[in-house]
């Protein structure tokens, strides 16, 4: 039987050996490198039993293109159907002990806290419509800054962590936080009740970052940070971000040094990810908005992104991969919790309270229409060979330009700039391909 190059697939030539071609499957994940003669013969359906078994293992071929096509469009309704996992994100108050300008959440961000009352129905609804069936569970505790409300942590986290003891289930949570709380009795504290990561925001240069991401009171939060990094690095993960800007991007680099020098070494820090600033969130900015970025194909972006990766690669800490994902709107079993008990698809959302699907009260309502599922079923995306790292994008990004999701936030542009030089920082740091 025949088989077929996937459609999800990008074909560079190698630069390392004129002749060679390095194969990309975006579906799989999957990399190899073929001679110019046995690429000719995978398109022409002449390779051995043997090569065509291996290259279909990897999905670099494919037995029905047509049938790997209805696969894509399916897969995330297949995924819902079967997914054993229930990810919640809790955002357990809007208030920060942070002033940064840049602050997502600048226009509505207050002194609003989740009630006890509002935690209590987040505790029986994970173990009612959770747990009960038999879901693996993990929290994203949110703020905010979340550890102002540690309270609540204990309070939504203990009983939940008891139960799934008693079903047999996992459970565990992170903090999304500026990590000025973040201390190690706080950490030793946390990590009994299931708490296992910490996502940290960093930016730049100490000058920068104190300018960028002071405390309320106005002093520098730098040292702060860092100086509770290497005193918790131990006991969690600690998963590093940034945000950059167009022009203090290439002040990035200097950060890791710091850290470095400070003996924050790659082995003590999970992945390093750094993001362009976004418009603040809960107003739309329109397609000729400047607040920040507002797609991934702005050419300052598509040239910042594959640099700061090749920065911390080269420094041996770990970044992103290209993988397979789909917005967490599209996945069931993902769910936003607001501090006042109403439900979301995506934290982002949460500035548009057209866009809540329900309430833990009177349950989740159909969101199908609002928030546009489908929007990535079309031609174009379902023939686009970045449609398995892509599913349309951010709907932030076209609710940002467009005042509704409507569309796509097609990121062919910056995958067209990015995805070679990508996978080739792979090949130069993470070690040869078959």
């Amino acid at each position: 039987m025949p088989l077929y190059l996937s459609r999800y697939l990008k074909i560079y030539p190698a630069p390392d050996q004129p002749g060679s071609y390095i194969l990309y499957s975006t579906r799989k994940g999957s990399l190899v490198r073929l001679s110019e003669a046995m690429l000719g013969a995978a398109r022409n359906g002449t390779l051995s039993e043997t090569d065509q078994a291996v290259l279909r293992r990897m999905e670099i071929l494919v037995d029905d293109p047509a049938a790997e096509r209805d696969a894509m469009e399916s897969l995330v309704k297949r995924t819902n159907s079967r997914s054993k996992k229930f990810k919640a994100t809790v955002v357990l108050n809007l208030d920060c002990n942070l002033a940064c300008p840049y602050c997502y959440e600048g226009y509505y961000r207050g002194k609003k806290y989740m009630s006890r009352s509002v935690a209590r129905q987040v505790v029986d609804y994970i173990i009612d419509e959770q747990i009960g069936l038999g879901r693996e569970v993990k929290i994203g505790f949110y703020g905010g800054e979340p550890l102002l409300s540690i309270p609540l942590i204990r309070e939504i986290a203990g009983p939940i962590q008891e139960a799934a003891r008693e079903r047999g289930v996992a459970f565990s949570f992170a903090l999304t936080t500026n990590a000025t709380l973040l201390t190690r009795p706080v950490v030793e504290e946390l990590r009994s009740l299931g708490l296992t990561e910490a996502i940290v925001t960093l930016d730049r240069t100490r000058e920068i970052h104190d300018r960028q991401r002071p405390f309320v009171s106005g002093k520098g939060s730098f040292e702060v940070i860092v100086a509770n990094i290497k005193a918790v690095w131990d006991l969690i993960t600690i998963q590093l971000g940034g945000n950059f800007s167009r022009e203090e991007y290439r002040e990035f680099p200097l950060l890791l040094d710091h850290l470095l020098a400070e003996g924050i070494t790659p082995d003590k820090i999970g992945l390093v990810q750094f993001a362009p600033i976004t418009p603040k969130s809960g107003k739309t900015v329109g397609a000729d908005g400047h607040a920040g970025c507002l797609s991934g194909s702005e050419p300052w972006v598509t040239e910042a992104a594959p640099y700061l990766r090749e920065e911390t690669m080269k420094r041996g800490f770990t970044s992103y991969k290209p993988t397979m994902a789909a917005c967490i709107i599209e996945f069931e079993n993902d769910l936003v919790v607001n501090y006042d008990g109403s439900l979301y698809k995506c934290p982002a959302l949460i500035g548009w309270p057209e866009l809540s699907i329900g309430t833990l009260t009177d349950g989740i309502s159909d969101y199908a229409k609002s928030h546009n599922l489908d929007v990535w079923k079309n031609e174009a995306c379902l023939d686009c060979p970045y449609l398995p790292i892509c599913f349309g994008g951010c709907r932030l990004l076209t609710l940002l330009k467009n005042g509704a999701i409507n569309d796509v936030d097609c990121r062919k542009g910056y995958y067209d700039a990015t995805l070679e030089k990508i996978i080739l920082q792979d090949l130069r740091y993470g070690g040869p391909i078959r």
